[in-house]
Parts: structure tokens; C-alpha cells; sequence
């Protein structure tokens, strides 16, 4: 492993099963390095509650809990919803625009500590190795990279386990509620065990797997109404009282959670080219986009919408796969921005059971005539007109007709 040059390594530390056992690992396996545990609050709630303590029991010289809350929600979030970004339909990329946030922070602590090598807890089967280090290499080219998933002898999460216990490693976890979990302010994701097989449905009645949301069986049976505003884009207040970002998505959370929203079982096709299944919840994150998708239905002229329906495919599958610190991915976003000048108004849901149905739209910039629209008499379109229009518009089709035709006599 060529541990002589390694002195210095920062961890990217959550304290879950993969990045406790690590932090020995790496002592043993590097000449009793230094290691320097880094973790990054993007909203993980208790699950950081008694880090410190665990990190320097296990070895380590120092934690790093750095809130990223908000850069994470306006700077990576914010540019994600204004896009109308979805992969593969479903889902709402929790886990892959927090990576790059998080590694972000931890090369600038990698370089102002002078460590020698960044180590992250990342499998080889899964796309967030990928995510982690192409936001290293973006901002530190030449640091060497650890990821002992993909050189150490463990093969499987039991034998973490193992490990764990061959080490006195304290672990909120057991062999029997073994989910692979992630957490942060916009999503949890929950895989392996029975989710493995997708014939499997999950089970959100047992207690204690769903931890944002309710079942919708479980919701109110009276809907609960919300309404969000928008400037340019971006949400800045619910029911009408301004909030800041991240009180804007915990606000939202907790209503969507209540109400069974936002909830998402999928087999998605991960970057490294195998299928995996998937249970993810975003309670306030599905109210927004469905809220911003509603509010650029009256803001957006039918071109620009429609164009921009095919460039948020791309750019979700750019989050998706890690390059999110990329000209094309920035690039995007610029055209995203141009695009929001005018979304600006009022969205109200009607909340019910795991649904959200359409409740109202206002904008001071909306498109949507009434006078046009109207199928009552008006005075500013032209029926007639419409004759020429579909001469015009079918010419291509009548041509081809009438050649088809006359090459059949």
C-alpha cells in the first residue's frame, strides 16, 4: 500500500459502519498515520450527536463538524430545483448533490492541515466513490486518494460488523436492521436486506424504517393546503411567511412527512452499470418541484419550456454521476438562470395521502390569457386564422400525400 509517504490522511467521517471501522483500519494499515476525521452537516440531524466522542476513541486526532446546511441548500439544491432536475423520472437526487459539498470542505481541510492522502468509506459497487473524488480531483489534482473498500479484505457489511467488534467499535446498528441508510435536510435512502429483491415491497408500516414520512395509509383524512412563493426561481416563503432556505425545506418536511408525500421505490441504473433498488424519502423536496413545475406552466413560453424539460435530463444525470464541478454542468446552469428571470409568484398544493393535486397559481408574470384562452366570445384571436396556419403547418404532409399517390398509380 505504500504507507511510508503516508503521514496525514482526512477522513470523510459520518460515524456509520464504513468510516468507524476505517478509522483503525487505516492506522493499522498505514504506519500508525494520523487520521482526521471530517464531517460535513448537511442536515443529518442526531445521527452527529456524540461523533467527537467516538472519532477519537477509534483513533482519530481531531474531528471536523463543518454546518453546510446552507451552501448546500442554495448552491447545489436550489440550482438542481430550478432545473427541474429528475433521474431517470423518480428521483430527486438527494444523496448525489450532497457529496459534492461535503468533499468540497474536506479538500480545503485536507490542504490546510497538509495531509497527505483524503480516504472516504465509499464502495467499489456505488456511485459515490465517483462523486467523491472527481470533486477532489477538481480541486486538489494531486492528492492520492483512499478507498479501502476497493483494496481491503472485507467483503461484506457483516464482516464490518465483525471488524467492529473485534475492535470494541460501538455501532448504532445490528445484523437485523442492517439497512444501508443515508441521511440529509433533503432526503433519506434506505437499501439492502429485503430491498435487494425488487418483488419485495418495502415496508413502511414497521415501525421505525420510515423516519421523514408517514405511509400514506397512516396520513390525515382531511388534506392539508400549502402555498409556496417564488423570486426567480427560488422558494423564499411558505404560507406566506418568509423563511430562510433551510427552514424553508425543514418547514416543508415536516408538512410533506405528516401527509405522506414524496416517497419513491425504484430500480435505478447506477453509474458503474449495474441496477439497484432503491426506497427514498423527500417530503419537502417533492412539494417543491412539484410547486416550481407548476409555477413555470404560466411563466415560461412553450419553446423555453419545452427545451428546457431536455436539458434537465442532462443535467441530473450530470448531478447523478458526480460532475457537478464541470464546464457543461455549470454551463446549464447558467442557462437555467436565464430561464427563472421571471418565475415569480404563488403555488398552492392541496396535500392528501401521498398525493398533490393543484390548488391555485399566481404570478405577476404569468403568460396565461384569459381573454385568449377563453372558449367564450373574445375579441383578440381570430378563428379563421387558423385556416392558414394548418395549410401552411400540413403543406410537408399533403407534398408527401400527394407524391405517395401518384407513385402508386
Amino acid at each position: 500500500m505504500n504507507s511510508t509517504k503516508i503521514k496525514k490522511v482526512v477522513l470523510a467521517y459520518s460515524g456509520g459502519l464504513d468510516t468507524s471501522i476505517i478509522i483503525p483500519w487505516l492506522k493499522e494499515n498505514y504506519d500508525n498515520c494520523e487520521v482526521i476525521a471530517v464531517s460535513g452537516d448537511v442536515g443529518q440531524g442526531t445521527e452527529l450527536d456524540g461523533l467527537e466522542e467516538k472519532a477519537i476513541k477509534t483513533g482519530a486526532s481531531k474531528l471536523y463538524i463543518e454546518d453546510l446546511k446552507k451552501e448546500f441548500v442554495e448552491e447545489f439544491i436550489f440550482p438542481t430545483l430550478k432545473a427541474g432536475a429528475v433521474y431517470e423520472g423518480d428521483y430527486l437526487l438527494g444523496t448525489s448533490f450532497a457529496r459534492p459539498v461535503i468533499a468540497k470542505r474536506i479538500v480545503e481541510i485536507a490542504l490546510a492541515e497538509g495531509a497527505d492522502a483524503i480516504c472516504h468509506g465509499c464502495t467499489g459497487k456505488g456511485n459515490d466513490q465517483v462523486r467523491f473524488e472527481l470533486t477532489i480531483k477538481a480541486f486538489a489534482p494531486d492528492m492520492k486518494i483512499i478507498a479501502p473498500w476497493r483494496i481491503w479484505d472485507i467483503k461484506s457489511r457483516d464482516e464490518e460488523i465483525d471488524y467492529a467488534e473485534a475492535h470494541n467499535i460501538p455501532l448504532k446498528i445490528n445484523r437485523e436492521t442492517n439497512y444501508s441508510k443515508d441521511k440529509n435536510l433533503w432526503h433519506l435512502s434506505h437499501e439492502g436486506m429485503d430491498l435487494e429483491d425488487p418483488a419485495n415491497e418495502p415496508k413502511y408500516d414497521k415501525p421505525g424504517f420510515l423516519e421523514m414520512s408517514v405511509s400514506p395509509e397512516m396520513a390525515p383524512d382531511k388534506p392539508t393546503y400549502v402555498k409556496i412563493s417564488f423570486e426567480k426561481g427560488v422558494p423564499i416563503a411558505v404560507d406566506g411567511e418568509k423563511c430562510g432556505s433551510v427552514e424553508i425545506i425543514e418547514r416543508l418536511n415536516v408538512l410533506g412527512g405528516e401527509n405522506g408525500i414524496g416517497l419513491a421505490d425504484l430500480v435505478e441504473n447506477r453509474l458503474v452499470g449495474m441496477k439497484s433498488r432503491g426506497v427514498y424519502e423527500t417530503p419537502g423536496g417533492a412539494i417543491l418541484y412539484r410547486a416550481h413545475k407548476v409555477l413555470e406552466t404560466i411563466t415560461l413560453d412553450r419553446d423555453t419550456q419545452h427545451y428546457k424539460e431536455l436539458v434537465a435530463g442532462r443535467f441530473a444525470e450530470l448531478v447523478y454521476n458526480g460532475q457537478w464541478f464541470t464546464p457543461l454542468r455549470e454551463a446549464i446552469a447558467a442557462f437555467v438562470d436565464a430561464t427563472q428571470e421571471y418565475v415569480t409568484g404563488e403555488v398552492t398544493l392541496k396535500l392528501y395521502k401521498g398525493n398533490m393535486i393543484n390548488a391555485g397559481v399566481t404570478s405577476p408574470y404569468s403568460l396565461y390569457n384569459e381573454e385568449i384562452a377563453t372558449f367564450d366570445k373574445d375579441e383578440v384571436y381570430n378563428q379563421n386564422d387558423a385556416e392558414g396556419f394548418i395549410n401552411l403547418f400540413g403543406l410537408p404532409l399533403k407534398v408527401r400525400a400527394s407524391m405517395q399517390k401518384n407513385a402508386n398509380k
